[in-house]
């Protein structure tokens, strides 16, 4: 029996606020890193940059994956969720309850990343 949008809605919606509380509690590793020697030292600095870095692009993605979920509760307000959107076909269900914001069916996602 296919679940019903209610379902997907939440899902998506508790999924956006898990990634909205992650980048909130790492919000200090994005901070500029302090350039003083005398308050940091050199390796120290080296590591809270290689942070500030993996942290600014695990951000990104985060913000990639929002934009993703808006989308699909955008689809789900218009009645055209878990439709591809390539080729048109219901998207499985199975994929759905992996990631509720899958815009493309197994099949075309395959496809996508074959190029």
């Amino acid at each position: 029996m296919p679940k019903s949008d209610n379902h997907y809605r939440q899902l998506l919606e508790a999924r956006k606020a898990a990634i909205l509380a992650a980048a909130q509690s790492s919000k200090n590793d994005r901070k500029p890193v302090e350039l003083d020697q005398s308050k940091i030292g050199r390796l120290s600095r080296m590591d809270a940059m290689q942070v500030q870095a993996m942290s600014s692009a695990l951000d990104a993605r985060r913000k990639q994956e929002i934009t993703r979920i808006e989308s699909a509760l955008a689809r789900l307000d218009d009645g055209e969720f878990g439709y591809c959107l390539v080729c048109g076909e219901d998207i499985e269900p199975e994929r759905l309850e992996l990631d509720a914001s899958a815009p493309k069916c197994a099949a075309c996602a395959a496809a996508g990343e074959k190029h």
